[in-house]
């Protein structure tokens, strides 16, 4: 898949929001679950480490490989932990199990909004420092209530969370 970051000057006006689209079943939980292995709340997001990854159908080489992961940087959620495998979700839902090696910590998003406007500060009255195509994986910075930071292809700005899927929605990062 082809994406793109479209530069703008800074100082062009500033649009209206993002459409909603977030991950269902992310949500803020009252009491979150740990995993058995690494004890970090469950569930999380990670991103791919790897540019390929075997999704399989259980926790070992010896399961069938349903498909390959292909996107380097790719958000996925952890729900499950046994032993060195990651069970593992896309946005789109579909995943499987990965070798622990094969995730990174490193936290990204995915633009769920096609032309995302990235902004200087987290407002919408802020500069326009660029805008992003739907699909377009960004490094996730701080967030807020209601805005991430972003850094991808050279650019860096502020875009509302609501149009992202990588990032919980009460979910607050320094």
């Amino acid at each position: 898949m082809l994406c793109a970051v479209l530069a703008l000057g800074v100082g062009l006006p500033a649009g209206l929001g993002a459409g909603p689209a977030q991950a269902e079943g992310l949500e803020p939980r009252a009491a979150p679950t740990k995993g058995p292995v690494t004890g970090l709340p469950m569930p999380r997001y990670v991103s791919m480490k790897a540019s390929t990854a075997n999704v399989r159908r259980g926790p070992s080489l010896g399961h069938r490989i349903d498909w390959v992961f292909k996107r380097q940087n790719m958000p996925l959620t952890i729900t499950h932990e046994h032993g060195h495998w990651r069970r593992v979700a896309d946005r789109d839902g579909a995943g499987g199990w990965v070798h622990y090696s094969l995730l990174s910590g490193v936290r990204t998003v995915i633009v769920e909004q096609d032309m995302l406007q990235l902004h200087t500060r987290p407002d919408a009255e802020t500069p326009i420092t660029a805008m992003l195509e739907l699909g377009v994986v960004a490094r996730l910075g701080k967030c807020g209530p209601d805005w991430c930071r972003l850094r991808t292809g050279g650019h860096r700005g502020w875009a509302r969370k609501a149009a992202l899927w990588g990032v919980a929605p009460g979910e607050l990062r320094e």
